[in-house]
């Protein structure tokens, strides 16, 4: 304590010195401040995004998502969810504003290249167009039969020796498989009906493969040329009747239906494989027609049997034809 000049005692003021230092960055809470407005600024940019792009019924399958008050949606489709089974797109949208990287189009190349004929629609096809498409599909399916038959025979042990007897080709009437006698090879004994066991065989690995297509059947009976004798009551017509007939009961028993038999026919020596032998061993023969489907429509007439490769019109219908023949 200081003295005046008159020698009283005078109070010295006291000075205080604050030393000014660092105040760093205030701590993080800016940090928090700027992430939520960040934050906030994004979900309301979506939330302009979303209003521009949905439509207005996805606005309100919106709005009753987020409805505090759950309801039942009153709108028409096949979700009740957020979007009500809609899509942010709208018909025909773009996926991507940006176009797609691809190599560029070959210039020789048709841009509009023409579809599988085989997949082509039908729709507007003539009767003629049908019918030739009909019957080129059948001629298709007749060359897989007898591909299949001749290597199911020529692939068996016990049937191999037999290919020689089997005569298949494609005529007009449909697939013709003909199980033909040869020199030292018949099918069946002198003057009989009762078929050996090997000819058995033959018709049912046969029979296995034809019940798999609905073609309507001729069974048909040959003889040769070799009569029997004067005044006798059995007859090559009867001869010929009943080895079709036998024919007919072995495809029966392997699970050929008989509601696909167009007829069982004993033709005698009428129509000779060998036309200028009568006698010939091959004129003895048992011939297995899978008529043709194509051909004629249903105002000509027909059995109704379809097979799983016709083509099919709504307004037309076309059938097989009856199964009609001419015979000599």
């Amino acid at each position: 304590m200081a003295k005046d000049e008159k020698g009283k005692e005078e109070l010295q003021p006291i000075i205080k010195k604050i030393k000014k230092g660092d105040h760093g960055h205030h701590g993080g809470a800016w940090k928090v401040a700027y992430a939520d407005f960040v934050t906030a600024m994004m979900a309301f940019f979506l939330l302009l995004w979303l209003l521009n792009v949905t439509t207005e019924e996805q606005k309100t399958g919106i709005a009753n998502y987020f409805d505090p008050q759950p309801q039942v949606s009153s709108e028409i489709s096949g979700a009740g969810g957020l979007l009500a089974g809609q899509s942010f797109s709208v018909d025909g949208a773009r996926v991507s504003e940006m176009d797609p990287v691809v190599n560029s189009p070959d210039p020789t190349m048709d841009p509009n290249p023409a579809a599988d004929p085989k997949e082509q629609s039908l729709e507007d096809a003539s009767d003629k167009q049908l019918q030739e498409e009909m019957t080129k599909r059948e001629e298709q399916k007749f060359d897989e039969l007898k591909q299949k038959i001749e290597e199911t025979i020529s692939s068996s042990s016990e049937l191999k020796d037999l290919a020689k007897n089997v005569v298949i080709d494609v005529t007009d009437e449909g697939l013709r498989i003909q199980i033909v006698d040869q020199e030292g090879e018949p099918m069946f004994p002198s003057g009989s009906a009762q078929m050996y066991e090997k000819t058995r065989k033959l018709m049912e690995a046969v029979a296995d493969i034809i019940k798999t297509v609905p073609n309507a059947i001729s069974m048909r009976g040959h003889t040769d040329g070799n009569a029997y004798r004067g005044g006798a009551n059995y007859t090559n017509w009867e001869l010929s009747a009943d080895r079709a007939n036998a024919s007919r009961r072995v495809l029966a028993d392997k699970g050929v239906s008989e509601k696909r038999l167009a007829n069982v026919v004993g033709k005698a020596d009428t129509d000779h494989f060998m036309k200028d032998a009568p006698s010939d061993p091959r004129n003895r023969r048992i011939s297995i027609i899978l008529l043709r489907q194509a051909g004629s429509s249903s105002e000509q007439g027909g059995s109704g049997l379809n097979t799983t490769d016709t083509i099919q019109k709504e307004t037309r219908s076309y059938k097989k034809s009856g199964g009609a023949v001419q015979f000599p």
